[in-house]
């Protein structure tokens, strides 16, 4: 998630919304039979199609994948943990390209109190940053082996809304290289800021991917909200 990216020097080429004609990949139930829908935002270097095969681990009938492709498969181009403005336009765009994946979400008639937003790493970050901005209840957050974007003194502006009680699971893993546990810690207590109900674990030895723990998580997640 971290680090500069080998082609950061060309972002300049991308124009002011990078991520703006990139395609929204769906999987999983179809429209009509739908229930609950979760936004997959794919981490640095990955694809759209890359976690929808992932999210098979924890697919269930009724459950709709919606998951944005970013631009040169990264949602912005410098350290997440340097100065925002340096990455910009491209997280701002990243916020967008979510978005709009919500919007599809909805438009399928999938409220967003069903629909669950799940980040890892640059994804992670990008679902915290859209979070901080327009927090609002949805069925549930997961940010995985990410954190917030911005250096470690970053000033959060009070939020315009509230998560409203909104199931929050932040985790990683304490031996992740590029994610440190201490920011791990601050961006869920950004999200416990956001009226969030936040469950945060750090996993012993975890680097940086997904623990079966953590797809059990999921999974409890979603059948909560499929037999409610």
């Amino acid at each position: 998630m971290v680090g500069d990216d080998p082609d950061a020097a060309a972002a300049d080429d991308e124009g002011p919304d990078p991520h703006a004609d990139q395609p929204v990949v769906t999987a999983g139930a179809p429209s009509v039979a739908a229930e609950v829908a979760v936004i997959l935002v794919h981490g640095r270097g990955a694809t759209a199609d890359g976690v929808v095969n992932l999210a098979e681990s924890f697919y269930r009938h009724g459950v709709a994948f919606f998951a944005p492709q970013a631009s040169r498969s990264r949602w912005f181009p410098y350290d997440a943990r340097g100065e925002v403005e340096r990455n910009e336009p491209h997280l701002s765009s990243a916020v967008d390209a979510v978005e709009r994946a919500l919007a599809q979400a909805g438009a399928t008639g999938i409220p967003a109190e069903r629909t669950v937003l799940f980040g890892f790493s640059q994804g992670a970050a990008v679902v915290t940053e859209l979070l901080r901005r327009r927090p609002r209840r949805l069925g549930g957050v997961v940010v995985l082996s990410g954190s917030f974007v911005g250096p470690e003194d970053r000033e959060f502006p009070e939020a315009a809304g509230s998560l409203a009680g909104t199931p929050v699971f932040v985790a990683s893993g304490d031996a992740d290289e590029y994610v440190p546990v201490d920011r791990v810690g601050a961006t869920a207590d950004l999200f416990r800021a956001l009226d969030g109900d936040v469950t945060e674990r750090i996993y012993e030895g975890l680097e940086h991917g997904i623990s079966e723990a953590e797809f059990d998580v999921i999974r409890g997640l979603l059948d909560e909200l499929l037999e409610n």
